[in-house]
């Protein structure tokens, strides 16, 4: 019985503990650690920075020419091999958003995949072209088979940054 009870509340903490780091939906800039993370571009300065889960919800109510300004926290899946002048950024339910740096001001190391990244900006769904398709599959290095089995131009959610955060 006492075995039951304490693996009942080894549980139970678990679970506690578990609920309240997945229910935390936004912090804020403040909450950040000085020296946590390298800066890019401009200070993330968002009131609310929400997690990866929340943006893919957002994506999926903007309409193509519609904008949101957001800020948010996710895992970088991918960044341009050639320059950091992009990078492809986690959302839920294995979606991704391409991130470019506003007016190609700044770029991020190019070794960066799998990181923690905290991007500041404005995200906004479009159509991209076959070309543009195959430019970014070049920048990623993907083989000649894979860029050209891009055939049609597909949805895609884009941010444009003002500001990046990457945990260092």
């Amino acid at each position: 019985m006492k075995k039951n009870t304490l693996y009942f509340i080894g549980l139970l903490l678990l679970t506690s503990c578990n609920f309240s780091i997945n229910s935390q939906k936004s912090f804020s800039a403040s909450e950040i650690k000085e020296g946590d993370y390298k800066n890019f571009g401009a200070k993330v300065s968002s009131e609310k920075i929400y997690n990866k889960n929340v943006i893919s919800e957002k994506y999926e109510a903007i309409q193509e020419g519609d904008t949101v300004s957001i800020a948010f926290s996710s895992t970088i899946n991918n960044v341009c091999k050639a320059k950091g002048c992009w990078i492809k950024v986690a959302l839920d339910n294995d979606k991704e958003t391409m991130v470019k740096f506003k007016d190609y001001g700044f770029f991020v190391p190019k070794d960066v995949e799998n990181d923690t990244v905290i991007v500041q900006g404005r995200a906004f769904v479009s159509e991209m072209s076959v070309d543009e398709q195959r430019h970014f599959a070049s920048d990623a290095g993907k083989s000649e088979e894979e860029i050209a089995a891009i055939t049609e131009p597909k949805r895609t959610y884009s941010f444009i940054a003002d500001g990046v955060l990457i945990k260092e």
